[in-house]
């Protein structure tokens, strides 16, 4: 126990710098306001994975956390389409996803907006389209807004929600 512990204290921290903001980002209070602004109420997302490899899911539940808490302004997913305002599509549609896919959004009251998320949502990423893939979100549905990225950070997915709101 000793070794232990005159090594952590030989050794110092080891974790990485917080990373400063690019001056070309939006900053995640901004946006914060503007979607407090627009919405004036609750914004309720479904999620749909399309048959994406889980990277864009991760950084969608990064979306959660306390840093930027989308519950905290009025912003949450929901478990069914008859209450969503916004699908948030990952992944490049599968054949075996493709009706399902149709089948949510027409479950989605009017106005109905979509945002493919990710390289693969957006323009069917590596997998392009074959035998088992249609390709990019917008060859099966319409789609308002793409956000590029393998994985997109959150902050981008955030924005394109933002600007999908914008843009009704």
């Amino acid at each position: 126990m000793i070794n232990t512990l005159s090594r952590m204290i030989r050794t110092g921290i080891l974790t990485e710098t917080f990373p400063t903001p690019c001056a070309a980002s939006p900053s995640v209070e901004g946006l914060q306001k503007d979607l407090r602004n627009i919405l004036g109420r609750a914004l309720c997302i479904r999620h749909v994975d399309a048959g994406s490899c889980n990277g864009c899911e991760l950084e969608i539940q990064a979306l959660n956390n306390p840093y930027y808490n989308l519950e905290g302004f009025g912003i949450k997913f929901v478990a069914s389409p008859r209450h969503a305002d916004l699908l948030l599509v990952t992944g490049p549609v599968s054949v075996n996803m493709e009706e399902a896919l149709k089948r949510t959004l027409d479950a989605v009251p009017d106005p109905k907006l979509v945002v493919a998320v990710g390289d693969c949502g957006a323009c069917g990423g590596v997998f392009g389209t074959s035998y088992a893939s249609r390709g990019a979100v917008a060859n099966v549905i319409p789609v308002h807004r793409t956000v590029s990225g393998c994985p997109p950070s959150p902050v981008a997915i955030l924005e394109a929600i933002r600007s999908a709101v914008l843009g009704v």
